[in-house]
């Protein structure tokens, strides 16, 4: 309705199509893996502690974005660099 999809070149029109279709299953993949990483950790903890010097287990952190919070900032920092930026 808005007219962006509409192109002059049926070639271009075809790839944006294409693109719009990978990037539309992209984001159903992390869709869906944020779903399971929201669900398992109710089901699921890691035995074990998380911070041996600030005495924190696994099974002490909350599910859920209250969890951020309670993970020392080495956690942090180990995350990041395993991940990568």
């Amino acid at each position: 309705p808005l007219g962006f999809s509409k192109f002059e070149d049926a070639e271009l029109a075809k790839l944006q199509f294409k693109r719009r279709r990978i990037v539309e299953i992209q984001h159903g993949r992390v869709a869906m893996l944020a779903c399971i990483g929201y669900i398992v950790p109710e089901y699921f903890r890691w035995p074990g502690l998380c911070s041996p010097s600030m005495n924190l287990a696994f099974a002490d952190i909350p599910n859920g974005l209250k969890g951020a919070a309670m993970v020392p900032l080495a956690g942090w920092l180990q995350i990041i660099t395993f991940v990568g930026i």
